[in-house]
């Protein structure tokens, strides 16, 4: 199931994806669960907005061992662990904005998983159990902000550097699906997520074992190879199979 995050008459709502239309819920899914106020409203007629708006959002760096080494890095035992603020979140179609304080921004095509329920301790095995479902997140970084400063917060944190998108899917299984991005349709990063370093499970468990998880939180799970530079004008996408594609133009 899709469940999408819109703006119908300047309200936000949320509706189940069926085909080309939104059915609209009578609430937040995870408050007040699936129950429809019986409209319907085509969704080219609606605004997507980001799926979900967390109480913060988890980022696993150097997850790829293709992209460690691409970026000159070594691979740690463990996962990685940094944060974007929720200030940095757009949904699709929204646009990246390229600050001034950097030269170079580049796009990380990632996929997100998004937790149903409060998430403390939680073992690998029971892990999933914890998922309300995944989305697209696109880990937006200004580079060379990231070489000269001490830690990331700044170069992963500038307004518009989290899209998220278009819709959370709570029916994904991650097992072998393709991370993708493209510039202007050229392609330039694919890889399977069953090349993560730390699969989803593993990920779960070990940052709730540091910091309990709220409902609609997001964990950003690391991007493969292929980071590239991305210049106003352009057009960006990000698609991982079986959930969709997010797209952003930067300016």
């Amino acid at each position: 199931m899709r469940v999408a995050r819109f703006s119908l008459n300047g309200e936000p709502k949320y509706g189940i994806v069926d085909g080309p239309e939104l059915v609209v819920l009578k609430g937040h899914p995870l408050v007040q669960g699936y129950d429809t106020t019986g409209e319907r409203v085509p969704l080219k007629d609606v605004k997507l907005l980001a799926p979900t708006i967390p109480s913060k959002i988890v980022c696993i760096g150097k997850n790829y061992a293709d992209h460690v080494a691409e970026m000159g890095r070594e691979v740690n035992p463990e996962p990685t662990v940094f944060f974007k603020p929720s200030s940095a979140i757009i949904g699709p179609g929204d646009s990246i904005v390229l600050p001034v304080q950097s030269s170079r921004v580049e796009l990380e095509a990632e996929l997100a998983i998004v937790i149903g329920q409060i998430t403390k301790g939680v073992t690998e095995a029971k892990a999933l159990e914890h998922v309300w479902g995944f989305t697209i997140a696109n880990d937006v970084t200004a580079r060379d902000l990231q070489a000269t400063d001490d830690q990331w917060a700044r170069s992963k944190g500038f307004d518009t550097f989290c899209p998220l998108g278009p819709w959370i899917e709570t029916e994904f299984t991650p097992d072998g699906q393709v991370v993708e991005s493209r510039i202007d349709g050229e392609t330039k990063q694919q890889a399977s997520i069953d090349l993560m370093l730390h699969n989803v499970p593993k990920i779960i468990s070990y940052v709730s074992q540091n910091m309990t998880l709220l409902p609609g939180d997001v964990i950003l799970t690391g991007t493969p190879a292929g980071i590239s530079q991305i210049s106003a004008g352009q057009i960006v996408e990000c698609e991982i199979e079986g959930i969709g594609t997010l797209i952003n133009p930067v300016i």
